[in-house]
């Protein structure tokens, strides 16, 4: 499961269950320091920020390079790149900089963060247990009309797998970031799997818009996005050489992005033997 639908609106897992980890640790804090009028609340939106902040900062200095001919978009969060480490170590600081401020913060600091870390890893392994991490077996045809899968177009190789449709601009915006890629990285396996539309649809923007692409699939039923378990497009899955799922990304990605999951791709090839080359 990729979304957890809130009504109309479907909210990546990962983000719900950071909430939900949130909200238990305010939670924790607020009822272990309540007989010293001590909440945890300001400390935790703190930590959350200076974790954002971060995490961002060290992401843009790792693929400065990627983001140095366009630097505006080191503001468009929306392509997901931040590096998570960097972040905790941030979160982690001002705890122990308010903590040491401030005494009757401690304990229930302490405590909040922990109840919040279990139900985090509690809600996170089972996740983990639930969702297939192998390649799906969908039907799927190329646009000229053939039946064919995903297993057929692996050939031994890394594979990444682009959910979209014409109408979704995420989609169309990460569009051409794909395509440079497809062409660049020869040692992965780059498939676009249009959901909901029929191939006449699909041509006409790859004709309009100049893309040369290969591996362009149709799933007009969309029951490749179901069985992953995403609500939302673009959505765009890692697999290893093996067919197992190694990261996904909900959300259009940035050439920063997508070279940070392409890189776990490569060391996870290298794991595996595998000659992932570009």
């Amino acid at each position: 499961m990729l979304t957890v639908n809130l009504g109309p609106i479907p909210l990546p897992t990962t983000l719900f269950l950071m909430l939900v980890a949130l909200l238990v640790a305010a939670g924790v804090g607020r009822l272990v320091g309540r007989g010293q009028k001590t909440g945890t609340g300001n400390v935790l939106v703190d930590m959350l920020w200076a974790a954002l902040l971060m995490a961002r900062i060290a992401f843009v200095a790792i693929w400065f390079e990627t983001y140095r001919s366009t630097p505006w978009t080191v503001l468009d969060i929306r392509d997901g790149g931040f590096t998570p480490w960097a972040g905790i170590a941030a979160a982690l600081l001002v705890a122990l900089w308010r903590g040491w401020r401030q005494q009757a913060l401690r304990k229930p600091l302490i405590l909040g963060l922990a109840a919040g870390a279990l139900v985090w890893g509690a809600l996170f392994g089972t996740l983990r247990m639930l969702k297939n991490p192998t390649l799906p077996d969908v039907s799927l045809t190329t646009l000229a009309g053939e039946p064919t899968n995903l297993a057929a177009l692996a050939q031994g190789k890394p594979m990444v797998v682009n959910l979209w449709a014409t109408w979704c601009p995420p989609c169309r915006r990460e569009m051409p970031v794909l395509a440079a890629a497809q062409k660049r990285e020869t040692g992965v396996s780059f498939v676009f799997v249009n959901q909901g539309e029929e191939g006449s649809t699909a041509q006409h923007y790859l004709d309009a818009s100049q893309l040369d692409l290969a591996h362009v699939l149709l799933d007009p039923g969309a029951h490749l996005g179901r069985e992953v378990g995403s609500g939302t497009l673009p959505t765009t899955l890692f697999y290893d050489a093996g067919g197992r799922l190694i990261d996904t990304h909900l959300g259009a990605l940035s050439t920063a992005s997508l070279a940070g999951k392409l890189n776990q791709l490569r060391t996870q090839s290298l794991k595996q033997g595998v000659n992932y080359h570009d």
